[in-house]
């Protein structure tokens, strides 16, 4: 049901992972009864509870001594976030109009006369999504072996035999950082030539434990309940071959889920939303990005909680700054 403009809510929030549910945690805290959107479970890039959902054991999220399943983490922050007063409907924003307030939200149908939402203040934390090489094994094996994070499951591969899939700083930056705990790293690049930047290159060629299988692709991977190696082909001769592995990395790049926001917040040219320095606050006033939407550093879990919350505080106070206080919402008039 369409919401009239006379009940726009204090805040509504963009997805639910690590950040957004954080978000609703603090603004629920704060009185401000937010709305959170947690995505859709059949969605690629809207999944409730975000890439956790898809992680096995996570060890470094602290205070857990003991380590906690990424699932298991999501459903606590999820539960913490209702227990204070967050209302989470597993739905899917599928257009957003910020031009003025209360901001329009709609799920389902985009083209609808009137938006199903309305919002005070929006924070946005729609996650981003590691490019994938597009297996069918990649599912099964995500999370047993297969991983997108070094800083993340590095640990798990103490003493083995390892490949890294990508040719850019990142995969660079990822196979060094592997070499503190694996016997081998094995890069698989498509080309010839690294993408990676020189300095990146040098260290990684002078790392004895770093190996490089050139023009080479891969695809596909063994093992059922965890991987056990990797088929391999060059690009250039055809000729295939086996790599066994116990652990693979993919880093071809991480897609921000911004689209929906193209032509309507500023974004960096991959597509992450920028944000002021030292804030959450967006071009638009009363949008907040948190996350790994506006993070292409760091992309851990503490991280977009940490954000998370200075979302949530930016806009509570924002608010405060606009005089909506929350037991005066219902009267805000609706000329802005």
């Amino acid at each position: 049901m369409n919401q009239p403009m006379d009940q726009a809510r204090n805040v509504v929030i963009l997805g639910s992972g690590p950040a957004g549910l954080t978000a609703a945690i603090y603004t629920a805290r704060a009185n401000l009864a937010p709305l959170v959107l947690e995505g859709e479970p059949s969605s690629t890039t809207d999944q409730p509870g975000g890439q956790l959902m898809l992680t096995t054991e996570v060890e470094n999220y602290p205070g857990f001594a003991e380590g906690i399943m990424g699932p298991e983490l999501m459903a606590t922050f999820r539960s913490q976030a209702a227990r204070f007063g967050a209302e989470l409907v597993t739905e899917k924003a599928t257009r957003v109009d910020v031009s003025s307030r209360p901001f329009g939200i709609w799920v389902g149908d985009p083209e609808a006369a009137e938006p199903t939402y309305r919002a005070s203040s929006v924070i946005v934390s729609t996650g981003a999504r590691s490019i994938m090489l597009g297996l069918e094994a990649e599912s099964r094996l995500l999370g047993r072996g297969l991983s997108t994070c070094a800083t993340c499951d590095g640990f798990f591969h103490q003493g083995s035999d390892i490949a890294v899939v990508g040719g850019g700083d990142s995969a660079l930056e990822e196979a060094l950082f592997l070499t503190k705990f694996a016997a081998t790293v094995t890069v698989i690049h498509r080309r010839n030539e690294l993408r990676a930047s020189k300095i990146m290159q040098e260290r990684a060629f002078k790392n004895e434990k770093i190996t490089f299988r050139w023009d080479t692709v891969v695809e596909d991977l063994e093992g059922d309940g965890a991987l056990e190696g990797a088929r391999l082909r060059n690009v250039k001769t055809g000729e295939t071959a086996r790599l066994t592995v116990s652990g693979m990395f993919i880093a071809i790049g991480h897609r921000p889920n911004t689209d929906l926001f193209r032509g309507i917040l500023d974004m960096d040219d991959g597509g992450y939303l920028r944000t002021r320095p030292g804030s959450t606050f967006t071009n638009v006033e009363g949008v907040f990005a948190a996350g790994d939407v506006q993070d292409h550093t760091y992309r851990q879990a503490i991280t977009a909680a940490g954000s998370g919350c200075m979302a949530a505080i930016d806009a509570e106070r924002w608010l405060e700054a606009q005089g909506d206080a929350p037991g005066d919402l219902a009267e805000t008039p609706t000329e802005w």
